[in-house]
């Protein structure tokens, strides 16, 4: 990427701007769906909209081959994009205990039929029951989450998230077996997110040996996987049709696509490109978001302060979480200060070539979560912006 040319576009695109902005580089944008569809090998691709949250786009990736369906964060956001014919087939990625949504869904045949919740526990059948009594709607659909994380040295190490109480395949079969004697309910999913290996960078920068733990790991927890999820499949069968067995991230599609129990796999931050997956081996796609922050002040040589700038990622607080000053090339934040709220200092040669009212602009560690920053994306086609469009935050919409 020649990042001269690429700060010199952004520039002359969004010149009639006032920072602070954020962008989305279609092309970018375009170029990695398509790359993620082919590291799919043939499997379809369901878009996780938290790391979207902008209808518009999701729209667009929706539209392109390859991409089936939405995985959306919350069960009111699920809702919204159904009933908004953002998708027919939403997979809502995490447990409910929302009365109101609940009650919505179950009070509507159209919505029951496009929206399939996420359970690992039978007091979130209870609570169902709670809200709308099985008699007096339509059957749910509902997928079972079994945890993906590896527990080697039996049990006595933990790797991976802490999701769902569900680990082995017998706890699946049971747990099924549990849904299909419970009127009102029916199980057509099982998911298994191995956050492990799709969500964790197995070449940090500068950790030579950390990264060489991380892919020992994570070799041992794929091949782990790879047999209990398929005992696992088996098993939840023997209760329920499944029509849905979704697994991954961007940062393991085509790991998880050579699974052969596996009929989808879940991808979003790959859309545009943040700087956690800087971190990653396999495949880095193309930054295609940006934001940018206004140049202020220029406290001494070498440095720079812009306004703003403080747009910190969620996950373990660290280094990693910090948006990172990408243009012009040469820049980086001084460690004694990060990223602040109202201002943000960059140091570096190039930044004594910059004046008050020059632009920095900086790539988010997460993807999606940028959006919770501003009220709409500036979409840049070449060196123009084409569209407009509103973010969930400029729909009126926050649903975490």
């Amino acid at each position: 990427m020649d990042r001269d040319k690429l700060r010199d576009r952004l520039d002359r695109a969004t010149i009639h701007l006032d920072p602070p902005y954020a962008v989305v580089d279609l092309t970018a944008l375009d170029a990695n769906a398509d790359a993620l569809v082919s590291r799919a090998a043939g499997k379809p691709l369901r878009v996780a909209s938290k790391s979207v949250r902008a209808r518009d786009l999701l729209r667009r990736v929706l539209a392109r081959p390859g991409w089936r369906g939405v995985m959306a964060f919350t069960l009111p956001e699920a809702i919204w994009l159904a009933r908004t014919g953002v998708s027919d087939d939403v997979l809502v990625a995490y447990p409910t205990a929302d009365r109101g949504a609940l009650a919505e869904l179950a009070t509507d045949p159209t919505l029951a039929a496009a929206v399939t919740l996420m359970v690992d526990d039978p007091g979130q059948l209870d609570l169902v029951d709670e809200v709308c009594p099985p008699g007096r709607r339509p059957p749910l659909r509902v997928c079972l989450d079994l945890d993906a994380s590896w527990r080697p040295l039996g049990g006595r190490v933990h790797m991976g998230v802490r999701r769902s109480p569900v680990h082995s395949a017998r706890a699946a079969g049971a747990f099924a077996a549990t849904v299909a004697g419970r009127p009102g309910f029916r199980l057509v999913g099982l998911m298994s997110y191995e956050a492990q290996i799709a969500g964790l960078g197995d070449a940090p920068p500068g950790q030579a040996v950390r990264g060489a733990a991380i892919r020992v790991v994570q070799r041992g927890s794929y091949r782990e996987l790879l047999t209990r999820r398929a005992a696992a499949v088996a098993a939840v069968r023997e209760h329920a049709d499944l029509e849905i067995v979704n697994g991954g991230g961007t940062g393991s599609v085509a790991a998880t696509s050579a699974d052969p129990t596996v009929t989808e796999i879940t991808a979003g931050s790959g859309l545009y490109g943040p700087t956690l997956f800087d971190a990653y081996r396999a495949w880095h796609p193309t930054p295609a978001a940006f934001f940018a922050c206004a140049v202020v002040r220029r406290p001494a040589p070498g440095l720079a302060t812009v306004l703003g700038g403080g747009w910190i990622a969620s996950g373990a607080a660290g280094e990693s979480r910090l948006p990172r000053p990408w243009l012009p090339a040469g820049l980086k934040l001084v460690g004694s200060e990060g990223a602040g709220e109202v201002q943000t200092p960059v140091a570096g040669a190039v930044a004594t070539t910059l004046r008050v009212g020059d632009r920095v602009w900086f790539r988010h560690a997460k993807a999606g979560e940028l959006c919770e920053r501003v009220n709409e994306l500036h979409l840049i086609d070449g060196d123009e912006v084409v569209a407009t469009v509103p973010t969930y935050r400029g729909e009126g919409r926050a649903f975490l």
